[in-house]
């Protein structure tokens, strides 16, 4: 008899079932053992009666392990889902240790605090709202990949090692590659723009980014995956926001029709726009400051969103036209202004999920530019190439999606919408 997964039993009263699963929860009395059983799609009762044959193998079961269990589906409006099964058969495929390092049922207000249960990563993610987040995660992304394939998009697939650093600082894990030195990629910037110099048009990536950053906020770890895009023969990085917008309302639409409980809107477009120099005018307004004249801090971000929130009751906002000094080499400057690059920030219930810029495509113009930031253009040549037989004027976006998928479900840090997160201090599991 084929498996039957638990989603699927409501239309399965009187017949007879294969399921498997883990123990969830296991309640013994003297005549009667209700077991509830666990698969990915949900939870089912499982009833044992005392002359059963399969009462003493259930008696001796421990939370967690797996089993295949056979049974007849029965009608049942106290149980979860209102049916259950009636055990027939009971096979246990791998014993758990009864002593489980950290709980998988967890009782309110009893979780057991984070470093503790990364540590034991496989375990927490048993739980169901656990596994939510993974679930969200790919319908999340099944609404940008379906924009992207209508839409003419080629996925490309970047290496992680690169002979030179993609960005200015000293935010690089620097590591001996045979007789010389490479960097793990703190973007697949380059290789994007590589597709662009190929003709391409239109490109999409998703790729581990590295960041050797010693930061300890609950919005940073040292590996992430990245969703990246980059087009051809834009105008402005305006066209890119244009773009991005018609992407994430894709992505909401998709988690909308998977997960109508879930509190979001699907976003209405156009997203607000607003230059850097005017947001920090807004947030001076509101008593919003920060030291850094260039940039937002969180607090500032914040501000924004409540901003935007109360005035346009947007959810999202871009933050525009940033200084030079807080842009990377090969963002395009603004040729009526050379100290404002066309790059923008897009932030979402107040937290920074994209970057995105029109690039510099004219190599003497983008040489000069790497020389004002330090840059060793020498390690830059094979970069440099890319636009020295022809590039079609050009600009992309890297997306932090776990920071997305962080604020939808409302989680209180990025490292609980990573599979296995990394920072300065974990390397395990």
């Amino acid at each position: 008899m084929e498996r039957t997964y638990i989603k699927d039993l409501a239309g399965k009263s009187g017949q007879n079932v294969v399921v498997f699963g883990f123990v969830h929860i296991l309640r013994i009395q003297s005549k009667i053992i209700f077991l509830i059983l666990r698969d990915i799609t949900g939870i089912v009762q499982i009833v044992i009666m005392k002359d059963s044959p399969t009462f003493e193998i259930a008696k001796n079961l421990s939370h967690e392990s797996v089993v295949k269990i056979s049974g007849l589906v029965k009608t049942e409006s106290n149980a979860p889902g209102g049916f259950e099964i009636s055990a027939e058969k009971i096979e246990v495929l791998s014993a758990a240790d009864p002593e489980l390092p950290i709980p998988v049922v967890v009782k309110a207000g009893e979780e057991t605090e984070a470093p503790i249960r990364l540590d034991y990563r496989w375990l927490d993610l048993r739980k169901p709202e656990k596994a939510k987040i993974f679930k969200v995660w790919t319908e999340f992304e099944r609404g940008f990949r379906e924009y992207w394939l209508a839409n003419n998009f080629i996925q490309l697939y970047p290496p992680s090692f690169m002979s030179t650093p993609s960005e200015t600082g000293s935010e690089v894990f620097e590591v001996n590659y045979f007789d010389r030195k490479a960097y793990l990629a703190q973007s697949p910037q380059f290789y994007k723009q590589m597709g662009i110099a190929s003709g391409f048009e239109k490109v999409f990536m998703v790729a581990p980014v590295f960041r050797a950053e010693p930061s300890f906020t609950t919005r940073h770890v040292t590996e992430f995956t990245g969703w990246d895009f980059e087009m051809a023969y834009i105008n402005s990085h305006h066209d890119l926001m244009d773009e991005e917008e018609k992407m994430i309302i894709s992505g909401f639409s998709a988690l909308k029709k998977a997960f109508p409980e879930l509190s979001i809107e699907v976003p209405a477009r156009p997203f607000p726009r607003i230059p850097m120099v005017e947001a920090k005018k807004i947030l001076a307004a509101r008593g919003v400051v920060s030291g850094e004249e260039h940039d937002l801090s969180p607090e500032e971000e914040r501000g924004m969103y409540e901003y935007v929130k109360e005035t346009l009751n947007h959810e999202f906002v871009f933050i525009t036209d940033y200084h030079k000094s807080k842009s990377a080499f090969y963002h395009m400057r603004h040729p009526e202004d050379n100290d404002r690059s066309r790059r923008a920030d897009l932030l979402y219930r107040g937290i920074e999920v994209t970057t995105l810029a029109q690039r510099e495509h004219r190599p003497e113009i983008l040489e000069k530019q790497a020389i004002d930031k330090g840059m060793n253009v020498e390690s830059l040549r094979d970069y440099l190439n890319f636009f020295k037989w022809g590039c079609p004027p050009h600009g992309g976006a890297g997306l932090g999606v776990s920071r997305f998928i962080m604020k939808i479900l409302d989680l209180p840090n990025v490292r609980e919408a990573t599979y296995l997160p990394r920072d300065v201090k974990r390397l395990n599991p």
